[in-house]
């Protein structure tokens, strides 16, 4: 992967805490030759955006908020203030449209553990809905879970507006480095859409 990929998925926290730095901005994959993204307006969509998560095997049951693009084109975050609330990037497809939903989450705060601490627990066949403006759940399968150094996550793999319906949770993990690293790698789970259903 280019180097010109590596950059910070979301900003750099004081605390050391959420995602810290990582790699693969939307706005860098783009301009180094990924799928043509808008990183400056939403994408064309279909389904209501999303207002909740549940992840029962890892009792989570969070509000999604969405999230934009950082001041350096990278992906936003919720605030630590807030950091028991996931965020959906606004610039890629809602959950259950076509393509890669992407919602971020914090994994721990100087307090304790945050809304995807546990998301490295995920196994294969688990379930994730996600509930949206309109009531309707698009419910999604985890088909793997992996751990990537932060200068090689697989931004062809996380961002785009083509495909079938897919989802992509994002957390920090691995060893903590501390300073302006943070931890060393990006937990994120892939899953694909199985149904969705009312409310």
């Amino acid at each position: 992967m280019p180097l010109a990929v590596v950059l910070v998925l979301a900003g750099v926290f004081a605390t050391g805490a959420g995602l810290g730095r990582t790699a693969g901005s939307p706005l860098s994959w783009a301009a180094t030759g990924g799928e043509q993204t808008s990183t400056t307006a939403p994408a064309a969509r279909t389904a209501a955006r999303p207002v909740s998560l549940s992840v029962p095997s890892i009792e989570v049951s969070a509000p999604v908020k969405p999230v934009g693009d950082a001041p350096d084109g990278t992906i936003g975050v919720p605030p630590l203030s807030r950091h028991e609330e996931t965020g959906w990037y606004d610039r890629g497809p809602v959950p259950g449209d076509p393509g890669p939903a992407v919602i971020v989450g914090h994994v721990d705060t100087k307090s304790g553990p945050s809304v995807f601490y546990d998301l490295g627990r995920l196994r294969v066949g688990d379930t994730i809905e996600v509930t949206r403006e309109d009531r309707s759940v698009a419910v999604f399968t985890v088909d793997s879970v992996e751990h990537f150094p932060k200068d090689q996550l697989p931004a062809d793999r996380v961002y785009g507006h083509d495909g079938p319906p897919t989802l992509r949770l994002i957390t920090c993990g691995g060893q903590w480095l501390g300073g302006r690293d943070g931890y060393a790698d990006n937990v994120i789970a892939f899953a694909n859409l199985t149904t969705t259903r009312p409310a």
